[in-house]
């Protein structure tokens, strides 16, 4: 759905209610955004531990484990930038939440 303010806008209530209208769909899509990012992340996580398996046995050469863990940090990386464009500047609950690994967070320059 787009919005579009009449070119003859002369009441300034109807502009209000316009500009509300397409900051209210602005709002919602960023929303939806941030909730697709979040769902790539958890569901790139899942991948990368369910490749690990139970016993976290991790072979040093495993090829489907590097790809696995660039296609979780690109993930994470992606969401927390979706995060940060919504206002939300911290992410150590959404670490602990999802279960980051520090081996994703050290491939995005975290210490």
């Amino acid at each position: 759905m787009s919005v579009r303010p009449p070119s003859n806008l002369g009441n300034a209530s109807v502009s209000e209610v316009l500009f509300d209208a397409l900051g209210h769909e602005i709002l919602a899509e960023k929303a939806s955004a941030l909730g697709r990012a979040g769902e790539r992340a958890a569901t790139c996580l899942a991948r990368l531990r369910a490749h690990d398996g139970a016993d976290g046995q991790r072979p040093a050469t495993d090829s489907r484990r590097r790809e696995l863990l660039k296609d979780a940090a690109e993930a994470v990386y992606a969401f927390f930038i979706q995060r940060e464009l919504c206002g939300l500047r911290r992410h150590d609950a959404v670490i602990r939440e999802l279960g980051i690994p520090r081996e994703v967070l050290a491939r995005l320059g975290a210490k």
